[in-house]
């Protein structure tokens, strides 16, 4: 299992043992993968066939604290899902290769897009609490200052040097995701997520520079930049 605090602590073999692992475990071969925010565990429950492996078994795998840490695999409507139900933090002492080591670990096991949730603090002024926000866009803080999960050497087996970002959050699925909320008469919002890297909320005036830079809404839950991800929703 690897240690909080350690640097750029995940080789290439890590990433494999553990996809390696988990592919002789299940049959279940994802191709969809929803990382399940606070609050948000029961998302798992819609999927049928399901096996759990809690993170402390998983050889390598980070223990999330505050959170209940397992993997679920299960299938809806015919596609083969993971829930990732606990996620770590920098705060809790974690690196950033260790915060983003399940998505690696999804991009081994096949899974081509990524559902993330979290909750998160409005910062809009039009966003009551309990707003379902799409994100369309984000801006990572914490990579401003080099806290970055693609600084380091870069393995070109799970990427390139300089990935382009401007179309990280899927147009065509984040469409269809407004659709299907129009259909379900939810009122959905769509915005730029701040990612902070906590423990502490924001004062007052980071709040507004915050707004100032376009932000809808800020948390503490990284976000994974080396994986392009499928669509995200976050509770306000």
């Amino acid at each position: 299992m690897l240690s909080k605090g350690s640097s750029c602590c995940c080789s290439f073999d890590d990433y494999k043992l553990t996809t390696e692992w988990l592919q002789n475990q299940t049959q279940h071969r994802p191709k969809v993968a929803v990382i399940c925010g606070s609050g948000l565990g029961l998302l798992a429950e819609a999927a049928t066939d399901k096996q759990t492996f809690r993170y402390q078994d998983i050889p390598n795998f980070p223990v999330s604290t505050g959170h209940e840490g397992c993997l679920v695999f299960g299938t809806i409507e015919e596609t083969p899902c993971v829930f990732m139900k606990g996620h770590f933090h920098l705060y809790e002492g974690y690196s950033l290769c260790q915060v983003t080591f399940p998505v690696r670990i999804f991009k081994l096991l096949g899974v081509d897009s990524v559902l993330v949730t979290n909750a998160s603090g409005g910062i809009c002024p039009d966003f009551k609490v309990g707003d379902i926000m799409v994100i369309r866009d984000h801006i990572n803080l914490p990579g401003f200052a080099g806290q970055h999960p693609l600084c380091g050497p870069n393995d070109e087996r799970f990427g390139t040097r300089f990935p382009c970002m401007s179309d990280a959050y899927s147009k065509e699925l984040r469409t269809l995701a407004l659709d299907v909320a129009s259909d379900l008469g939810c009122s959905v919002r769509t915005g730029v997520y701040c990612m902070v890297s906590g423990p502490n909320f924001e004062t007052i005036a980071e709040a507004r520079m915050l707004l100032t830079l376009g932000c809808d809404c800020v948390g503490k839950t990284g976000l994974r930049g080396d994986m392009k991800t499928g669509a995200a929703w976050f509770w306000t």
